[in-house]
């Protein structure tokens, strides 16, 4: 049994403007930091393996990271609601710094795969209590006023990360890439510290060491399979299927230990609301499409289109754009009415449409085309980003809010693996089949070490077999995109059966019209 003393707050209502506005700047900066990292280190690997070799180990630099953050995610979640969610937060953010300073003096590839993962470590816990500590802090009918500067955050860092990373590594070193991460985590640590002043937890029940251990492994497993299957290794090899097996046998292992742990670290009982389990569904869908489409539309616009590689994240602006500003006008609608359920649905079906449009893009689709495209997908996404957290977390019980916004985060971080995974497959299939049909021996030739060509490689193709690669890249994408249609019908159909349940905070409630108990949500005391 779990005995919790909460130290005693003040009323949330007189407390929360002040407060609230200091410690969110703090919250969004944490965001950045988890979000902005692989977007800059990706600018400035090719820098790195120059200086440090290895580069039969660079994929490691990126999946050590991964591994780390998504295994970390519900583990944090889960100490965040044992121990207090301001402490927590805190660790993770100092963890993730040391893994910066550390990953920024690293001698070898080794000891920067090793530093990496700290880092990711840190990181599984940064959007986890950033998302745990605004549930805390702001009911959920007043938090959709604040879905635009989270979806800020993100476009901003996706459109802005490539941009900067190559800033620093040109004019400061690849290092200046990882100790960027040191000022910033500074003044978030500080500020958090000064002005969040949370109820204080003490938990005298044991942590579930063996539930961690089976979801850790489960995980990882599911992340290695996703990773290396169809690059590293072949997609029917012993190597996979053995991850597969492994990781199967941890996750039902998980589950069955998750019935009997006497503090299991994701409590089955959550998924009891329906709202809850469609959240967790949509939100592993979107990161399905999400990361698959900013995978293939920037490689599409530069080898079909002629983009420059060098502004790579801003071509992915109408897209990200739409997504912001809807993501605004949803999260106004919600606190103004109390109601979200249009949201889901609308969301996933523009989803639908937009991929659909994308899947019909050739070798004759202009920017413009491609832009507008890319903004239906993005009003899509829009609807669906904050909305899926928001309901997850007004499904659940005050005391599971970090259990919910864990379990929330890593659905859709294990949505972005599968969809970069299996779109991927798709996308190498199809461009090395249309470069043999197109080029015969040639093309299987060009692409037979990667179906994805950098802009140099590209240049010094003859033309035959660079017009060839152009068709296979648009027959690839066509694939991937139609792909992302068909399983976007799946969010589009939870979306559906989403009931709508009054949200804490918009007033009286209609008996029966609860998935789960509501709590008054902890107070923010202004310094």
């Amino acid at each position: 049994m779990t005995d919790t003393t909460e130290t005693p707050v003040a009323d949330a209502g007189e407390k929360q403007p002040k407060s609230v506005r200091v410690v969110l700047l703090a919250l969004m900066i944490a965001m950045m930091l988890a979000m902005l990292d692989n977007m800059i280190i990706g600018t400035a690997m090719p820098t790195i393996v120059g200086e440090l070799g290895g580069l039969e180990h660079l994929s490691w630099v990126v999946t050590a990271y991964t591994l780390a953050t998504a295994a970390s995610t519900p583990l944090w979640g889960k100490l965040g609601d044992m121990y207090g969610r301001k402490g927590t937060f805190l660790s993770s953010i100092v963890l993730f710094l040391i893994g910066s300073a550390l990953s920024g003096m690293a001698q070898n590839m080794g000891e920067l795969i090793g530093f990496r993962a700290v880092q990711g470590l840190g990181a599984g816990g940064l959007m986890v209590g950033v998302m745990a500590i605004i549930g805390d802090l702001i009911p959920p009918r007043e938090r959709g006023k604040y879905q635009g500067m989270m979806a800020g955050v993100m476009a901003l860092a996706m459109i802005g990360g490539p941009l900067v990373g190559g800033t620093i590594t040109d004019n400061w070193g690849w290092r200046w890439a990882f100790y960027i991460n040191l000022p910033l985590g500074a003044v978030a640590l500080v500020a958090v510290s000064a002005v969040l002043h949370l109820p204080k937890k003490r938990s005298k029940a044991r942590i579930d060491y063996l539930g961690a251990a089976l979801l850790t492994v489960g995980i990882t497993s599911i992340v290695l399979v996703t990773t290396w299957g169809g690059t590293e290794y072949a997609w029917g090899s012993a190597r996979i299927m053995e991850l597969i097996g492994i990781g199967v046998a941890a996750l039902v292992g998980f589950v069955f230990w998750q019935t009997r742990a006497a503090e299991p670290v994701v409590p089955l009982h959550i998924f009891r609301s329906r709202n809850f389990t469609l959240m967790s569904v949509i939100g592993f869908i979107t990161g399905f499409v999400m990361f698959g489409a900013t995978l293939f539309l920037p490689l599409y616009q530069q080898s079909v289109q002629g983009a420059s590689a060098t502004n790579s994240g801003l071509l992915l602006l109408p897209m990200l754009g739409a997504m912001l500003v809807t993501s605004m006008v949803a999260g106004r609608v919600t606190t103004n009415t109390g109601r979200y359920k249009v949201f889901p649905v609308a969301g996933s079906a523009l989803m639908i449409v937009g991929l659909y449009l994308l899947s019909t893009m050739d070798t004759g689709t202009s920017r413009l085309t491609s832009g507008v495209f890319m903004a239906v997908v993005g009003l899509g996404m829009g609807c669906l980003m904050q909305i899926t957290m928001l309901v997850a977390q007004n499904s659940v019980e005050m005391k599971d809010m970090g259990v919910a916004s864990s379990s929330t985060t890593l659905f859709r971080t294990l949505g972005s693996s599968f969809g970069v995974a299996i779109m991927g497959a798709l996308f190498n299939n199809r461009v090395q089949d249309v470069m043999s049909e197109r080029a015969g021996a040639l093309g299987s030739k060009v692409t037979e070490q990667s179906a994805q060509l950098d802009a140099k490689s590209l240049e010094k193709l003859p033309v035959l077999a660079r017009e060839a690669y152009q068709h296979a890249v648009s027959a690839g994408t066509h694939s991937a995109f139609l792909l992302g249609a068909v399983v976007a019908v799946v969010a589009l159909a939870a979306a559906v059966f989403v009931k709508e349940v009054p949200l804490r905070g918009a007033g009286p409630k209609e008996d029966g019209k609860q998935d789960a108990p509501a709590a008054q949500p902890p107070v923010v005391e202004a310094v």
